[in-house]
């Protein structure tokens, strides 16, 4: 190995190496009676007893209600309305769409440290301040126990996002040999359109992923969250814009499954497919 390194190296050719982003998998918390994280917990629960959280779509960061209104209900307490939301409309969700291509040229030219920054802030603020809160909103609103919404909500979606940045990085890194008379690079591009983000009821990481990871590589994507995952698929949106997401990069659109499905496979600017879940 290290003879053939000398070799290319007398001939000329050169490639440069850069320190890697060092992660590690996020610790699953074990909620013992007079931990913290247990203290912390019950107080989220405690905030969301009884309340219904008004969740909007979100088109071109302006927050837009319909006429037609839907309630998700926790599945062990139906009577409890864990959040109000609209469906987007077909001409919503086009809106959506323009706003979204509108964004594709300035997200995609950001260099991928500048993307990577934001989801590692945001899996910061998920595994600090942020992870009482959306452990209990996916334990609340999709029956999870502690444990089960720790290695879903907390560990994996952290994981997802810090391994996610770490990957975009080695692989803008990745560039093919160069000589003296000859220096090659590759370009790692998002794709001519918007991405549709189709995202799964039992998984909030899931959800945080399918729209993220495309995010992360310089695409537009528009968002379309299960009706039963509403609660913690916006609490983990609101991270994302809080950690420095544009607005107009990822779109927040509930709506009806079939009417999103005709409506972004029937434009243009559709190039790609995220998709969790199950059909008939």
């Amino acid at each position: 190995m290290w003879r053939r390194l000398r070799v290319l190296r007398d001939c000329g050719r050169r490639w440069q190496h850069r320190p890697a982003l060092q992660v590690t998998n996020e610790p699953i918390l074990e909620y013992k009676p007079g931990s913290p994280e247990r203290a912390a917990l019950q107080k989220a629960l405690a905030d969301l007893k009884g309340k219904t959280e008004e969740i909007p779509c979100v088109i071109g960061g302006e927050e837009v209600w319909t006429p037609t209104v839907r309630y998700q209900l926790s599945p062990f307490n139906h009577a409890h309305k864990v959040a109000k939301y609209c469906y987007a409309s077909k001409e919503l969700i086009n809106k959506a769409i323009n706003a979204a291509v509108a964004a594709r040229k300035e997200w995609d030219l950001k260099p991928v440290q500048d993307r990577a920054q934001i989801f590692l802030k945001a899996a910061d603020m998920l595994s600090g301040p942020r992870r009482a809160e959306v452990l209990a909103k996916t334990m609340v609103g999709q029956g999870k126990t502690v444990i089960q919404a720790e290695i879903d909500a907390a560990a994996e979606l952290i994981d997802f996002f810090r391994f996610n940045a770490k990957y975009a990085l080695e692989l803008e890194q990745s560039q093919p040999l160069s000589v003296d008379i000859s220096t090659n690079s590759m370009v790692y591009r998002g794709l001519e359109g918007f991405v549709a983000a189709v995202s799964p009821f039992n998984f909030t990481a899931i959800g945080g992923n399918l729209a993220g990871a495309p995010a992360l590589m310089g695409n537009v994507v528009l968002w379309k969250p299960s009706d039963t995952a509403l609660l913690s698929s916006y609490a983990v949106y609101k991270i994302l814009l809080e950690a420095g997401l544009p607005p107009n990069v990822v779109q927040f659109v509930p709506s009806d499954g079939p009417e999103f499905g005709d409506t972004v496979t029937s434009s243009e600017h559709f190039c790609g497919l995220n998709f969790t879940g199950s059909v008939p």
